[in-house]
């Protein structure tokens, strides 16, 4: 059971779990996910906190990949109470769930945000974690929910630690969808189409080489694909693991925006604004543990990113032209 499966990295797992073999039960409620994003799987538009309905869905199942939470940094800085109620209430519901089904196996999708300010890069997984806000607070709390419930339980968990993801199926059918959107690569898109205004860039005086933040961007298939592998491993598993998920490299942000335009042809529309605060200079994985016991490395690169996001971004314009005429028809 895919839950948070009608969302961005959610639904590609999806697809990859079906390329592997594997039936794929999506659990959303629709808060952030979008339908289409699920079509040609089964959905359960419910809570992770109705209890009713996930006890009758994790019947039928034999693990569960959790995508399902907020996400957004600022965000929890502004609310945190919606935070710490979605990611961690809710995602104690649907543990809780997970426990009393007997379903033993279990994969989260966690974030680098749980490392807060490193003190050096790369981060590897035993950098102190020490998140700087409660986005990253909440998932540092539900990663150590499993390893509790491990221990007490006998679940079998991996958590796999994002870095910056990003990119579209190479298929064009599913992609990245947020609203708002704050993400780098898709902003400055959107820019570029004139769905948005000039793109605000976060500070150009940090102390990297051209002044912008660097940030490891990892395609959203080769994420994909890490689920699968570590849903196999779960087996050699005794209690639960925490692995990163980046490709080693750093990209600035204006690398990034140098690679858009050479991908699309067309200057990206910009201004720079004040830094935010607490964003760290230089955020970049070290995989190698990943690679180690999963047998997983990302295998797109940066231009392979931005030209699928740019594909799937033409189509959400194309699906919202389409939507216009059949709504004024």
């Amino acid at each position: 059971m895919v839950v948070g499966g009608a969302g961005y990295i959610g639904s590609h797992t999806a697809h990859a779990l079906r390329r592997h073999g594997y039936d794929a039960i999506l659990y959303d409620n629709l808060s952030r996910g979008h339908r289409f994003l699920a079509e040609g799987f089964e959905l359960i538009v419910a809570d992770i906190a109705d209890r009713s309905q996930l006890s009758r869905a994790l019947k039928r199942v034999a693990g569960v990949m959790h995508f399902a939470a907020d996400s957004q940094v600022g965000e929890s800085v502004q609310h945190p109470r919606k935070y710490f109620t979605n990611n961690v209430e809710g995602g104690l519901a649907l543990l809780n769930a997970v426990i009393d089904a007997d379903v033993r196996k279990f994969i989260f999708s966690s974030t680098c945000a749980v490392y807060g300010v490193p003190a050096k890069v790369p981060i590897t997984e035993d950098t102190p974690r020490q998140p700087v806000n409660p986005y990253g607070m909440s998932k540092l709390f539900f990663e150590d929910a499993l390893e509790s419930y491990g221990r007490a339980y006998g679940l079998r968990s991996v958590s796999l630690r994002y870095f910056n993801a990003a990119g579209a199926d190479e298929g064009g059918n599913i992609g990245e969808v947020h609203d708002p959107e704050t993400h780098l690569i898709p902003s400055a898109l959107k820019a570029i189409t004139g769905e948005r205004g000039a793109l605000e860039l976060f500070g150009d005086d940090y102390p990297t080489a051209d002044g912008t933040c660097i940030r490891d961007y990892v395609h959203v298939n080769d994420l994909a694909e890490a689920h699968v592998l570590a849903f196999k491993h779960l087996d050699a598993v005794n209690n639960s693991a925490r692995y990163n998920l980046g490709t080693g490299k750093g990209e600035s942000v204006q690398q990034v925006i140098s690679t858009i335009e050479d991908v699309t042809g067309t200057r990206v529309p910009r201004r720079v604004g004040p830094r935010r605060g607490g964003d760290p200079p230089e955020l970049v994985a070290d995989p190698s543990l990943a690679q180690a016991a999963l047998g997983w490395k990302a295998t797109r690169s940066l231009h392979d990113i931005v030209r699928t996001a740019w594909q799937w971004e033409q189509k959400l314009r194309q699906r919202g032209k389409n939507t216009v005429r059949m709504t004024s028809a």
